[in-house]
């Protein structure tokens, strides 16, 4: 089993500052997951992290079980705290697995992985498409995302993007360099600051595997399912 040990260094800072690109993906989220039957199955969540997409899912599809893999030990703390403060969390089971180690359920009512398909080596990604395919009820969606790079390009840090709490700045950067003609490295380096001067800095490594929404969408149509993009989101239904 794979533990993601990287996040453990990176989850003081994953969900402070992943809150903002939830104001743009959480309303796509919630209108992919529009028309999902909660008496089809329960939602699969995948690579749920801190529950930023969890509470959409709980919101979108009301009255419907979620099952929430996640790997990180770390990453699954700060979920099943928040989870008791959510509407609905009482319906979440937190699956201490990777995507490609959960055990799926005889049906589906919709599947969501933001942020996580880059984990998932080609191989690996292109069975789990095969095996939820074969357990979606009918219309039922998978709703995916995919981040830059999409191809094996080398990724310039950018300029700190930071948050604030009480009297602390909370701030993080990345780059990328190629290990191979289908990943990348990516290095993540974060810090903590009051009135600018540093209190703490950490670092999380991780090999990501490339792809683009188009690249996503047509592995999704081999496995037999319907597919539209918006951008970086990937849609697909049975």
């Amino acid at each position: 089993m794979t533990h993601y040990a990287e996040y453990d260094a990176s989850a003081p800072y994953l969900h402070v500052l992943s809150g903002p690109m939830w104001t743009d993906l959480g309303p796509r989220l919630t209108g992919a997951l529009a028309g999902a039957d909660p008496a089809a199955g329960p939602v699969l969540e995948l690579g749920a992290g801190t529950g930023l997409g969890t509470e959409r899912i709980l919101a979108a599809v009301p009255d419907c079980p979620v099952l929430a893999a996640e790997p990180s030990g770390s990453l699954r703390a700060v979920l099943l705290a928040r989870l008791r403060g959510i509407a609905g969390g009482e319906r979440v089971t937190v699956l201490p697995v990777g995507a490609a180690e959960v055990d799926l359920p005889e049906r589906l009512a919709a599947v969501v992985g933001m942020h996580m398909v880059g984990h998932l080596a080609p191989d690996t990604r292109r069975a789990l498409w095969r095996g939820i395919a074969a357990r979606l009820a009918p219309g039922a969606p998978v709703v995916l995302n995919v981040q830059p790079p999409e191809t094996a390009t080398a990724v310039p840090a950018w300029p700190p993007f930071g948050v604030r709490q009480g009297d602390l700045t909370y701030q993080g950067t990345g780059s990328a360099e190629p290990t191979g003609p289908e990943s990348v490295r990516w290095r993540m380096e974060y810090a903590t600051l009051r009135d600018g001067v540093v209190l703490e800095t950490a670092v999380a490594e991780y090999e990501w595997w490339v792809l683009s929404a188009a690249g996503l969408a047509a592995e999704l149509t081999r496995a037999g399912l319907r597919t539209e993009t918006d951008g970086d989101l990937v849609v697909a239904r049975r």
